[in-house]
Formats: structure tokens, sequence, C-alpha cells
């Protein structure tokens, strides 16, 4: 028997106006859901997130990465580029909860959009390419996702594509992500003749219809040729649920057929305790699988309440505190991105864990230990605003009216603080001088970079004190190139850049010892202080420690602060070329001071020349960022891309052979692969692909350092 399914939603209200929200929580709390899209670039994350929309009634029509039509990509470099740059945030219905959902680009140049939004979301949906499965950004963002513990779904998309292969991407994400997926739905079909789903909760198949680009679908018998292994997959489902679930377990020890719904809850349990990954499957871009996805985000992620409460500390004596999913819990929010309209000005992006945040209510930053006034409010779709009066507990949107917030603070009640805990985001590996064309450019440029800035926390800007230059730095060749056209397009700046060059890193080989004396007199008034520092090499991306084993009897207990900054100071500057020094150990075992003339000035002083001091017996070195390389390569052309990441000081961890194509993965040194998009093209007849992402720094080769210092 055929029974047409119509749209899930089509009977009900689907978007509350702004009034009714504000008189009163517009969804229950239980039946909201906070989401990221997140996968590899181009693995159909924006194209699945259309679709949502275009289902629940969002949009009215399917927006298309190709077209460059897609609502969630509106920047014009996301257009043009086919990709996704910036998180865009937008908000739908589905069978009565209230679905925020924020879409994460894909390439490793804008992890920094990923990162920020996982921070602030409780659930996620991975998606993967049916063909290509596990791809190596698919590994950074699901390893940013465990960070933060939040639940996840799976999606397989691509369904339709060649050489498409179920059973071989979830493999994929069993082995390569260290999880247990479990499939909750098979394939109907493959390749050209994908048509559908088993869901193998209700064992049902659903047949989605061409004819109005999938918004009905029929819901029928398996199909006879699929009907053993569907009734094999859903055993497994069934087991892998009661191995991790005591209900389920008792229900499946009385009788092997466990009802739908104890087990569709023992699944929400599993899920929720990221035990297990429910994995579906479909074709995005044909309109095939996305109803029963949405249905999963309803059905196992979790509602606000369902999370552990947010935890943070008193910003004056760092006492542990938590704030509850709740509307009458004391306000806390946190500011996760910052954006620049050009009809709002500075638009904030928050997430509120606690209470309630109202247009014209004050809010305490206890960073900056400052009251600000919340002027405006608004409901996020994309690069459209919808004005509110309120968010309640669990909601995403955005503020305006605030002057000294950044990415990564918190707002909260000032008779209740709370400091929750910030963002943490990678340093950037690449850099390009930039310069007005005039003077009367200056000031357009500087306001430029400085509204970047505040927008991307990986974008840095400094000043070579050698040629006045500004250097811009971020995190690989298509960022600043993308920062660069938004200087001229947005902000309307006339500038020159340069080429981008690398981002080295100083550290050093062995132990050493520096001991510096500074002594002076100053305006009449002596100054003394007087460190010895020992330093050592720790692990490749251990970062910096400073410690003290030194008796206060020699350096008070007052000085340590000073010294701590002079340490910090010359990290930072080196004693090679100006690059950073990453990966030391510092200890500071021994000094003197002067009763009268010592000074937190003679001692950060003497600090910074006692560390040089021993950084210099210690050999010390440069690092250079190497990546890892992911390219994928028809046969005939292996020879010669092997050989091209050969001679740019690559190294070939493995070869592996998939459908026709090789897939290389290789580390190589940043500095050897500017222009790599070029030269692969070139190699292949423009048929290789090529994902690089940061991986650790190394020792550059001795030949090379003078070359490099001498720039």
């Amino acid at each position: 028997m055929v029974n047409v399914l119509e749209k899930a939603n089509s009977s009900e209200p689907d978007y509350p106006d702004a009034s009714r929200e504000a008189d009163g929580r517009g969804t229950s709390l239980s039946l909201i859901r906070n989401i990221g899209i997140m996968a590899h670039i181009d693995a159909g994350k924006t194209t699945t997130s259309e679709r949502m929309l275009f289902y629940s009634g969002r949009v009215h029509k399917i927006g298309e990465v190709d077209d460059g039509t897609a609502v969630m990509d509106w920047m014009e470099q996301e257009q043009e580029r086919g990709i996704t740059i910036v998180s865009a945030a937008t908000t739908f219905y589905w069978k009565s909860h209230q679905i925020n959902i924020i879409d994460t680009p894909g390439h490793v140049d804008f992890t920094v959009e990923v990162e920020r939004s996982l921070r602030v979301l409780d659930g996620a949906v991975g998606v993967f390419c049916g063909v290509a499965g596990v791809q190596p950004q698919s590994e950074t963002v699901w390893r940013q996702a465990r960070r933060y513990r939040i639940p996840c779904l799976a999606f397989i998309n691509k369904m339709d594509r060649k050489g498409a292969d179920f059973e071989k991407a979830v493999t994929g994400i069993r082995e390569k992500l260290a999880v247990s997926p479990i499939p909750i739905q098979l394939p109907i079909g493959a390749e050209d003749s994908f048509r559908g789903v088993i869901d193998l909760l209700t064992m049902r198949a659903f047949i989605f219809n061409d004819g109005d680009q999938g918004a009905t679908w029929s819901s029928e018998d398996i199909p006879d040729g699929d009907l053993a292994a569907a009734e094999q997959a859903r055993a497994a489902l069934i087991e892998a649920v009661a191995e991790r679930d005591e209900a389920v377990l008792e229900a499946y020890m009385a009788d092997a057929e466990v009802p739908v719904s104890l087990l569709q809850a023992g699944l929400r349990r599993a899920t929720l305790a990221q035990a297990l990954v429910p994995v579906l499957c479909g074709s995005s871009l044909k309109n095939k699988g996305i109803q029963p996805l949405i249905d999963a985000v309803v059905d196992y992620l979790p509602a606000p309440p369902d999370v552990p409460a947010i935890v943070g500390v008193h910003p004056k004596d760092e006492t542990k505190l938590e704030r509850h999913a709740s509307d009458f819990d004391p306000l806390s929010a946190l500011a996760f991105k910052v954006a620049h309209d050009s009809y709002v000005g500075k638009l904030f992006f928050v997430r509120v864990y606690s209470g309630l945040l109202k247009k014209g209510m004050n809010v305490f930053n206890p960073r900056t230990r400052k009251r600000e006034r919340v002027s405006r409010i608004v409901r996020l779709h994309a690069n459209a605003r919808e004005d509110i009066d309120v968010l309640h507990t669990g909601e995403i949107g955005g503020l305006v009216g605030l002057k000294q917030t950044s990415t990564g603070d918190t707002l909260c009640a000032e008779n209740d603080p709370i400091l929750l805990e910030s963002i943490e985001f990678p340093e950037p590996v690449i850099s390009m001088a930039v310069e007005p064309k005039s003077q009367a450019d200056k000031e357009a440029l500087q306001a430029a970079l400085q509204a970047l800035a505040e927008e991307d926390p990986t974008f840095k800007t400094s000043m070579n004190e050698e040629t006045g230059q500004t250097l811009i730095s971020g995190m690989g060749e298509l960022h600043l190139e993308i920062l660069k056209d938004r200087m001229f397009r947005e902000f309307k700046v006339r500038a020159n850049a340069g080429k981008p060059v690398v981002a080295y890193r100083e550290s050093i080989l062995s132990g050493g010892e520096g001991n510096f004396t500074f002594q002076r007199e100053i305006g009449g008034h002596g100054q003394y202080g007087h460190v010895i520092v020992r330093v050592a090499p720790l692990n490749r991306g251990a970062g910096n420690h400073i410690a003290f084993e030194v008796s206060i009897n020699d350096v008070p207990n007052e000085f340590r602060a000073a010294i701590k900054d002079g340490l910090q100071d010359a990290l930072i500057t080196g004693i090679l070329g100006n690059y950073p020094l990453i990966d030391v150990d510092v200890c500071v075992v021994g000094g003197s001071f002067h009763p009268v003339d010592s000074t937190d000035i003679a001692f950060r002083s003497a600090a910074i020349m006692a560390l040089r001091e021993a950084v210099k017996a210690a050999s010390p070195t440069l690092l250079e960022p190497v990546m890892e390389l992911e390219v994928i390569t028809p046969d005939e052309h292996l020879g010669d891309v092997l050989g091209d990441i050969s001679s740019r000081r690559g190294q070939v961890r493995e070869i592996v052979a998939h459908e026709g194509s090789q897939v290389i993965r290789a580390t190589a040194p940043l500095a050897e692969l500017f222009g790599y998009a070029t030269a692969i093209r070139s190699l292949s007849r423009g048929r290789a692909s090529y994902s690089m992402q940061p991986s650790t720094f190394e020792v550059v080769p001795p030949t090379m350092h003078a070359a490099i210092l001498n720039r």
C-alpha cells in the first residue's frame, strides 16, 4: 500500500510574529534545537541547508550554490567562488520545533568560523560525500565538535553520484573519526538509480517525488531485493542501542522485536551521551532524504535542557559557577561573532545560555568590567534581519548597540556576574604586506583592517619596524585573498598588496642558561634587577611554559609579575629573525635584588636579556609551518603529481586507490605550496583536486636559514 505524505509542516503556523514572541516564549525550551552543519569543502553543507529551509517553508524557492543563489551563501565572494566563507545563521520551524541552524565553511582557511559556531551549539550534523567519504577537513571539524562534547548525526550525501558507497562511508567514519556510527537508514538504489531511503526504525521505504522537488514522498513496503539487508541492519541497530541503554536491553531480552518508540527513545539517549552517531543518507542536490534528516535533528539532537549546565567563574575570585538553561536563572550569554553591517554597524551574534536578554536592557561585560546597553535585538536569517524584543534562554540572535564587546566575551547580569570560558583560536601562518596608495587612503585602510580584525580573530595586523609596512596575517592564501577583496569592495580602500609570506617561528634544540644584571641610574634613581634563566625545548605543539624555582629571598614575589611580563615579551620577539619563540620551557632559577634600587622596570629588562642569552646558548633554530596535503588525481597523472610534491620538499605518507583515481596523503612546508592550485591544475589538465590544512611546525633545513633571515 502506498501512502503519500505531504510536507510535514504544511498544516501548522510556521513563523510566529515578533509581537507574540515578545509577550512570552514563542517556543518551549524543550522544543528548541541549536545545530550546526559541518563538513569538508564541497560535501554539500549549504545545499543541505537550503533544502531544510525550503521544506520547512522558510524560503519559497530552492537556492543553488553553483548558481550563486543560495540564501546562506550571501556574500559576493561566496557566490563567485561557490564556497562558504562565513558562518550564516537562520531559524526555521519544523513540527512545532524551533531549529536555529548555522551553516559553517568547509575550507580550512576559515576554520575560525567553525570553531566559534560549535562553541555555542548543542548538536551538529556532519555531512559526508558518499563517494569520497571522510575527507581531511571532515576530520578537523569532527575533532572540534568532540572537543566541545557535541552530539552529532552523520548524513551521507551525494548517494546519486557515480562511485557512491554507503557502507564504505560508514566504515570510514568508524575508522577515521573513532566513533560508533550506526545506520538508521539504508539507500534504495545507488548512483543513477538512487531513489529513496529505508527507515530502519519503522521498516518502511521512502520514495521521493521528483515532480515537486522532493516536497512529497511515498511510504511503501521495502522492496524485496532490499528486505534481507534491511532486516540485518535493523537487528544491528537494536543490538547497538541495547548495548548502551538499559531500557532497550531489558525489552530486547524479553522480545527481540523492540517497539519503535522505545528504540527511538534509547537511540536518543545514546546519541546525547555521544555513545552512538546515527547515520542517514540521501542526495541534497536531487532533493532526496532531507525531511527525514530534519526529523532526526528533532528526534535525536539535544534541546538546551539536555546539555550540561554552562560552567563559568566569578570574575573577581574565580569561584566556579553554573547557569542552568532556564529563563528564570540570571542572564548569561556569549558573544561568539562580530560582523559589520552597512545599515546597523556592529552586529554581535550571541547565544543565550540562561535568563532573558531584552531590548533596551543593560548587560555587564566581565572582561572589560563595563556596562553596555542593548539598543536593538534581531533574529538572523543569513544577511537579513528581523527585529524582536527579547531573546530567551537557548536562543541565538544578533545584538546592536554594544561598543566595547569582542568575540568570546560574556554578557551577564551585573548583580550576579559570571565569566564563561572564551574561545581559543589558532595562530595565523601566512602574511602579506599592504600599503595605502596615497596618504588620503591611510585612515580608510586602518579603519578597514580594524573592522576585519574585530570580525575575524585569526586575522592579525602588525607593523614591520624595519620597513614601516603594515602586515596582515591569516590562515592561508585564500583567507588573505578574501580579506583583500573585502577591503577593496566593502570598505572601498585603495591599497597595494604584496605577495603572501610565511609566518615562521623560532625554537631551541637544547638547554641553555642566561644570567643578566640590569644596573642603571635613571633620573637620579638607581635601577637594579638580576635574573638567571634556564631554558629547555618542549615537544612540538606544547606551547611555552614559564615557572619559578627561585627563593623569595633572592627574588621577592612583588617582582615576579614584572619578570614574567619580560619573559613573555622576549618570547614574542625571538632572537634570530624577530619571529615568536614557541615550545620553550623557561624557568627562573636565580637572581638577586637591592632593597632600595630594585624596580619592576629593572627586573623586566633583566628578564628579557637573560632569556635572550639563554636562548642563544640553546641552539636556536627556525621553524616553518607544515601542511597536511591530500591530492586526488587520475591514475595517469600520479607520477607527475608525486614528482611535484617531492620537488616541494613534501613527504608522501600513503597512496590509496579509489574509483579510478589515486588519493595521495602527504605533508609539505607551506612556503613551498604557494600557487599550488595553479600548478596542480596544469599537471593534471584540470582533473586533480587537493585540500590542505595546518599540521605542525618543523625545523627549517640549516641550508635555508640564511635565505629566510636575509629577506
